[in-house]
């Protein structure tokens, strides 16, 4: 990953263009500090969360569940 102020960025765009197609990251920097990112448009930045649905499906609870529990504590508080 290169990493160009924001001046080069101007004059260079179609460089940093073509890199970008071929698979190449560009930071982008003004006075120093990182403020922007070049990157492929295919590529992915992050994950997304994974499917929990088989694993809520596989826990089992004991016991009342929240709401009864719930509606129990209120009765028990209200006398």
């Amino acid at each position: 990953m290169g990493s160009v102020n924001l001046t080069e960025a101007r004059q260079r765009l179609g460089l940093l263009v073509r890199a970008a197609e071929a698979g190449e990251s560009t930071v982008i920097t003004r006075r120093g500090k990182a403020v922007a990112l070049i990157v492929p448009a295919g590529r992915k930045r992050r994950r997304g969360f994974p499917d929990l649905t088989a694993f809520r499906r596989s826990i089992k609870l004991k016991g009342r569940s929240m709401t009864e529990e719930l509606l129990a504590q209120r009765r028990e508080e209200r006398f």
